[in-house]
This record gives structure tokens, sequence and C-alpha cells, in this order.
């Protein structure tokens, strides 16, 4: 039993990165114009804005065409969170931390595959942060909720695999 709710209890942040991301996406639209400025903090730094995006991060493939884009970013990613999730429910060799990392990364995932699916003008984004010129960029790509989950989840799950083969390495 305990077991089971080790597995069903990430889950929970899965359900609260797609409720939080839909939610914060629906207020965004529903309050601010596209391509403008909704609101400012710290000056600048911090700006919340309304654009839609047709590609994947940093707005790769957005010219793709329409077939490519089903495929690519919306058929393709469903199989694997699909997998994923298999994988997941499945592996007793998941650590703890690894399981809640991978509920926020497949939580990010399914934020903006409902996006693709269901939204004709692509995934919502709306934050908007400057970064003085850094690797060319004034601003850093507008992204959303989900983009931030799967970010930090993502990076907390490569520490993490990456800490436990070190950790099996030196056992052996």
């Amino acid at each position: 039993m305990k077991n089971k709710i080790e597995k069903l209890l990430p889950v929970a942040l899965l359900v609260a990165v797609v409720a939080l991301d839909q939610v914060t996406k629906q207020l965004v639209v529903a309050n601010i114009p596209v391509h403008s400025v909704g609101a400012s903090f710290f000056g600048d730094f911090l700006r919340i804005v309304l654009v839609y995006n047709t590609g994947v991060a940093f707005s790769i493939g957005q010219g793709s065409g329409e077939i490519v884009r089903l495929i690519l970013f919306k058929i393709l990613p469903i199989v694997a969170l699909g997998f994923v999730m298999a994988f997941y429910f499945l592996s007793d060799k998941i650590t703890r931390l690894q399981r809640w990392a991978i509920c926020g990364v497949v939580g990010g995932g399914i934020g903006n595959i409902i996006d693709r699916v269901f939204n004709p003008h692509g995934v919502i984004d709306f934050i908007d942060v400057k970064f003085y010129g850094l690797f060319g960029f004034e601003r850093w790509p507008t992204f959303n909720i989900a983009d931030s989950a799967v970010v930090v989840c993502g990076i907390l799950l490569f520490v993490s695999v990456m800490l436990s083969k070190g950790g099996e390495g030196a056992e052996k």
C-alpha cells in the first residue's frame, strides 16, 4: 500500500501544474490584448504579456507545415508522455524525488499539449523577463507556467539521476 501512495502522491503535482497553467493562461487571455503588456514589475524586468506560439521552445518550428506540427508537436508528445507515465507507474527503481520531478515535467507537457490541441492560435505564453543582452536576448523568449515546470523539474530530474548514478558507481 505504501508503494502505491508513493506513486500516486506526486501525481497531485502533475494535476496542480496543469490546473495552474490553464487557469493563468485563461486569466491572461481574458484580460490582456495580444502583443500588449498587461502588467510590469520591477521596472520592466518582469512583464505579463499575451503571445501565441505555434512552435515549440523558442518558437522553433513555428513556420512548419500543418502535418509536421500535428505529428511533431501534438501526436509525438502525447505518445512520449504516455510512455513516461507508463514507466513511472511500472518502475520501482525511481526515487521519490525523481517521481515528483517526472510529474512536474509531465504536468507541464500536458499543459502545453492542451493548448496545442484545443487552441487554434497555439500555446499561450505570457511571462516576459528582461535578459540584459545575455546570449543575444534583450528579453528571454516569453513562456508560461507549464514551461517553467518542465524546466525546473527537468533540471531537478537530471541532477537527481546524475547524483544517483554517481552513488551507484561509488558503491561498485
